[in-house]
């Protein structure tokens, strides 16, 4: 038997690199997914904050400003969650505004990898000049 001398050395280094990249690589893209996850998922409760936001606007009293955004924010997360919603805002008056905090624990399992996340979002919106009538 003879041995074979002077081959390339670098011979078979190729793979040894994309066995030991790959799963280094495959990790990379699962965290640029869970991070779009979560920015989809804080984008959806800053949604539902403008549209409770919105909806407490156009109410004559702040009671019914409350349930307004409650409605809202409950139908723009439509059983994701429960929203926590509150309010503040001004004198309840044309030219004041109203502010709106929606809180909500997601569940952002990915993977089988089950994690709940307390989402904020917040939105202002200024109270109608012209509100609803009582009627």
């Amino acid at each position: 038997m003879t041995r074979r001398t002077g081959g390339d050395p670098e011979r078979g280094s190729l793979s040894a690199e994309t066995v030991l990249l790959a799963p280094v690589f495959l990790l990379f893209l699962l965290f640029l997914v869970g991070a779009g996850r979560i920015v989809e998922a804080q984008g959806e409760v800053n949604g539902a904050a403008r549209d409770a936001a919105r909806a407490a606007s156009v109410e004559r009293t702040r009671s019914e400003a409350e349930s307004a955004a409650d409605e809202a924010a409950k139908a723009s997360l439509s059983g994701q969650c429960e929203p926590d919603v509150s309010l503040t805002g001004t004198d309840w008056k044309a030219g004041g505004q109203v502010k709106v905090t929606v809180t909500c624990s997601l569940d952002l399992e990915f993977l089988g990898f089950g994690a709940a996340k307390e989402m904020r979002g917040d939105a202002v919106a200024p109270l109608e000049q012209l509100r609803r009538v009582e009627r």
